[in-house]
This record gives C-alpha cells, structure tokens and sequence, in this order.
C-alpha cells in the first residue's frame, strides 16, 4: 500500500531545494527559500520529524543555533513518494 504524503505549499518548497542528490547545508536552504530563519527551522523541523528529511548527524530536530551548519538530504525511503508529490502540484 502506497504511502499518503501531503505537503504544504512551504514545505514543498523545502523539499525542492534540498533535492535528491548529495543534500544541501542549512546556510544554502536559507539562501534559497524567501522566509525567515525562525521559520525554515520550523518547517526542518516538521519535515524531519515526520522521516522525511535527514540530517547528516541524525539529529531529531535542530535550533535557530545549529541549523545553519548541519547538512540535510531526502530520506531515501521516501524518496519516490516525494518525487510523486511534487509531480502532482
């Protein structure tokens, strides 16, 4: 049985800019997605708790403080999934 993924338009967006390949540091994200910090460590945070996202030191969330430096990438169990998604928007 298929995996139901939904996303909102924002987190949409994140999973666009880290893409499927080698994953991307949190300073690149907030140099590519037009929102705050507060709030890019919001939706991080939402993507990584539902398994979605990874970060490279498998933390389950990050601050404000640290998720600039950390390096996130698509979870590759999920990754067809959201490859799906995004073809549907």
């Amino acid at each position: 049985m298929p995996r139901q993924i939904k996303l909102n338009g924002r987190e949409q967006t994140m999973v666009r800019s880290i893409g499927f390949g080698q994953g991307i540091t949190g300073a690149e994200i907030l140099d590519r997605m037009p929102m705050s910090s507060e709030d890019l460590v919001d939706v991080l945070n939402s993507l990584i708790a539902a398994g979605l996202i990874e970060t490279g030191s498998m933390k389950d969330s990050v601050t404000s403080a640290n998720f600039a430096a950390e390096n996130y990438e698509i979870n590759p169990s999920y990754s067809t999934d959201l490859r799906d998604v995004l073809k549907r928007r």
